[in-house]
């Protein structure tokens, strides 16, 4: 976007001989529809070449990848990209996407600090036993080297929060040459990241940006060499098999209250874990199992939910997500046809608050349900929504908590503990006062990125 007037911008494709301006385009409007930026949208032969392109390119030796990376990632934070200036950018972000513009801010200063911890943070992957080169003297008595899978990854992008852009520069981090298939609804921050990294000296031929219909979008997938998709249960099923494709499906995050734990005393990492980056993540917590009754516990989420203000995305004080008018009543009519006997906690409120200009606020939703295997546990929406559970250790305790991203274990029992962390399909375990959305550099998400970008083979060196 190369401008902050008020007229259209335009947002052209980053391809890898330069930006293209492609003569179809897309609308992108802010949360009253008001229109605000005119994306390109690249045919398939401009996206097959530039991943070709991508593909007989040569990425910087790894010191210089750091030294980019960590300046892309200051650029990206704290600079003018491409004539627009910080402010701009999470103004632009914050009425487009109906993130509060306060937590654009916050997530934007999280990936520039990612960027710069990108490189080191990747190698808590690599196996202790390999070296990152055939030249390390480890190799002449043989030892495992690590490669990549491939040298092109293609990310069909979300449009949730600025975050999930951490995850490729992984992958730049790595060697590889990355293409990014931007999501029409919210393309401004890949768009100013790609462009924060051409700047400080990564070719055209590294790294692009390419908005594009969903038909090919598809096709560019089995074009590149892997591939990682964010989305849905849908994305789950489509790419979950292969082994090219890492899906990012629905999180279903999850806190774990047992019995003689005081839930008043956790309820900042509660309503943190349920509310924090106005709840839009998959690392927000969708469900609190309690063991014991866990009425008095939902009625105190809703109360402390219940006082989050509602605003307009640009107001410093906005907590939660905003979204066109017509898009929340129809967010509010799915919620309740699914939620079938779950009590809403206030009895039969509306998420939907309207702001009077064509938007609408995405109030918080708290439901209370009788039984811990009740389906609608499983059901993750885009802005906070929190199912009240009962749970009892007893039968299969497990099943209930299983498929989940990150665990908020509130209790005191080690044995309990030792349960969790060995169950497969919990990825990430917090234990005590840590929301379900605390993260760091370094840390796994779903595992390590470079466990599915990399592999190990054998080197001996004469």
């Amino acid at each position: 976007m190369r401008s902050e007037s008020t007229a259209l911008a335009k947002l052209p494709a980053l391809g890898a001989n330069g930006p293209y301006e492609s003569r179809t385009t897309e609308i992108v409007t802010d949360v009253t529809g008001k229109p605000v930026a005119q994306l390109s949208l690249v045919p398939w032969l401009f996206a097959q070449r530039s991943i070709r392109t991508l593909r007989r390119a040569t990425p910087p030796d790894p010191a210089r990848r750091r030294e980019l990376l960590t300046e892309a990632g200051r650029l990206f934070a704290s600079g003018t990209v491409d004539g627009v200036s910080p402010e701009a950018y999470h103004r632009t972000m914050a009425e487009v996407a109906g993130m509060p513009i306060s937590i654009v801010r916050d997530l934007t200063g999280q990936v520039g600090d990612y960027a710069a911890a990108a490189y080191d943070a990747v190698h808590q992957a690599r196996p202790i036993g390999a070296a990152d080169s055939w030249r390390d003297h480890r190799t002449k008595q043989g030892s495992g080297v690590w490669t990549r899978r491939g040298e092109v990854l293609m990310v069909h992008a979300p449009a949730n929060s600025p975050a999930v852009h951490q995850a490729w520069l992984d992958a730049l981090a790595l060697g590889y040459r990355v293409a990014i298939r931007p999501s029409q609804r919210e393309p401004f921050t890949p768009y100013r990241l790609v462009a924060a990294l051409r700047a400080v000296g990564y070719g055209d031929d590294q790294v692009v940006l390419l908005p594009t219909d969903h038909p090919t979008a598809d096709r560019i997938i089995s074009e590149a060499d892997v591939a990682i998709a964010f989305g849905g249960d849908e994305v789950a099923r489509r790419y979950g098999a292969s082994t090219l494709i890492m899906p990012f499906g629905p999180g279903r995050s999850k806190i774990l209250l047992t019995s003689g734990v005081d839930a008043e005393q956790h309820m900042d990492t509660i309503a943190e874990s349920v509310a924090g980056h106005a709840g839009t993540g998959c690392v927000n917590a969708t469900a609190v199992f309690v063991e014991g009754d866990p009425a008095p516990v939902a009625e105190a989420i809703a109360k402390r939910l219940g006082e989050l203000p509602s605003l307009p995305p640009g107001d410093e004080r906005a907590k939660l997500p905003v979204r066109q008018a017509d898009t929340a009543r129809a967010v509010d009519e799915y919620l309740r046809g699914k939620a079938g006997n779950a009590k809403p906690l206030p009895h039969g409120s509306s998420v939907v608050d309207e702001l009077g200009d064509g938007s609408a606020v995405l109030r918080p939703a708290v439901f209370l349900l009788d039984h811990q295997d009740a389906p609608q546990a499983r059901i993750e929406m885009g802005f906070p929504c929190v199912w009240i559970v009962p749970w009892k250790r007893d039968g299969d305790w497990l099943a209930p908590l299983r498929g989940t991203l990150a665990l908020t274990a509130l209790t005191d029992d080690d044995a309990l503990i030792d349960a969790l962390v060995a169950e497969p399909t919990i990825d990430k375990i917090h234990v005590g006062d840590h929301a379900t959305t605390w993260t760091r550099p370094g840390l796994p998400h779903e595992g390590y990125l470079g466990e599915f970008l990399m592999r190990t083979k054998a080197v001996v060196v004469d």
